[in-house]
This record gives C-alpha cells, sequence and structure tokens, in this order.
C-alpha cells in the first residue's frame, strides 16, 4: 500500500516537471506570404500588367507609399523562432518587390532576403524632450502658492486688481 502511496507522488512530481518544461519550448512563426518560385518567375518583365499579376501572385502584403501612384507592390515571407514568450526572431526573410510602370507594365521584379532587417536599439527608458527638466516632486508641487498671487490673474474679482 505505501508503495502506491510513493508512486502517485512521483508520477505527480514528473507530470510538473514536463507541465513546466512545456512552456520552455520553440516556437517557429510563419508570417506573411507564402512563396512558391514557380509562380514568382511565371511573372515576366515587359509581358505582365497588374491584373496578371494579381492573378498569379495574389494581393501584395503592402504597396509603395512614396512617388506617383501605385507603382511598387511587395511581397513579405518572415520566418522567425523564439523561445517560449522571447521576442521573435527573424531566421530567413524573403521580400519580393514588383516595379510597375506609369503604364501598369510590370518594369522589373527585385528579390532581397534577411540583410534588410533593421535592427532598432532604444537609448533608454526616458524619452529625451525639450523644455524643463523637473522631478516628479516638481511637477507635483511646483503649482503651490501660484494660485490667487499678485498679477496672476486668481485675485477676486475677475483677475486684475487695478478694476
Amino acid at each position: 500500500m505505501k508503495l502506491f502511496a510513493h508512486h502517485g507522488i512521483a508520477v505527480a512530481a514528473v507530470a510538473l516537471a514536463a507541465l513546466g518544461l512545456g512552456g520552455c519550448t520553440r516556437v517557429r512563426t510563419h508570417q506573411g506570404y507564402v512563396i512558391d518560385a514557380d509562380l514568382v518567375n511565371a511573372v515576366q518583365p515587359g509581358v505582365d500588367n497588374r491584373e496578371s499579376v494579381t492573378s498569379t501572385l495574389g494581393h501584395p502584403t503592402f504597396t509603395g507609399q512614396f512617388g506617383s501612384g501605385n507603382t511598387e507592390w511587395y511581397y513579405l515571407s518572415r520566418d522567425s523562432r523564439n523561445l517560449a514568450f522571447n521576442r521573435p526572431n527573424p531566421k530567413e526573410q524573403t521580400t519580393i518587390r514588383v516595379r510597375f510602370d506609369q503604364n501598369g507594365t510590370v518594369q522589373s521584379i527585385d528579390r532581397t532576403g534577411i540583410e534588410q532587417v533593421a535592427s532598432i536599439s532604444p537609448s533608454g527608458k526616458k524619452t529625451p524632450t525639450l523644455g524643463r527638466h523637473q522631478s516628479f516632486f516638481q511637477d507635483l508641487f511646483g503649482n503651490i502658492g501660484s494660485v490667487g498671487a499678485a498679477g496672476m490673474g486668481g485675485g477676486p474679482g475677475g483677475g486684475n486688481p487695478n478694476q
């Protein structure tokens, strides 16, 4: 009988450890467009137009925001990995840029990789601002005594003591 009691505790401990380690698994994610090389190679500069690109590749992930009109389409694909709840780390990224001329005909197709991923490091926990640099207590108690002071507009009769 005592053997079963110890066996139950051991099973519970193993189950608890497995549950705790389950949160430390690697997570693989895919975001964006699923690239099919045959379909991308089927789009030919000088031959295809916006309609044929849409029917072949689908709608773009996003379009160019600068310049005149809708001249650049981007298809973005990214594979990331992270451990548990950490920030995702991009391992592979492919960006396909389709450029159109003024008539809507494909002008060029460019492909870039993970070298285009920018790593931005904030300078600190405080945003630099222009102006006064006061502490929390100076901001909290700085206006004490200024309400109702002479010449400040807070006196009786609406603010101007010369009336």
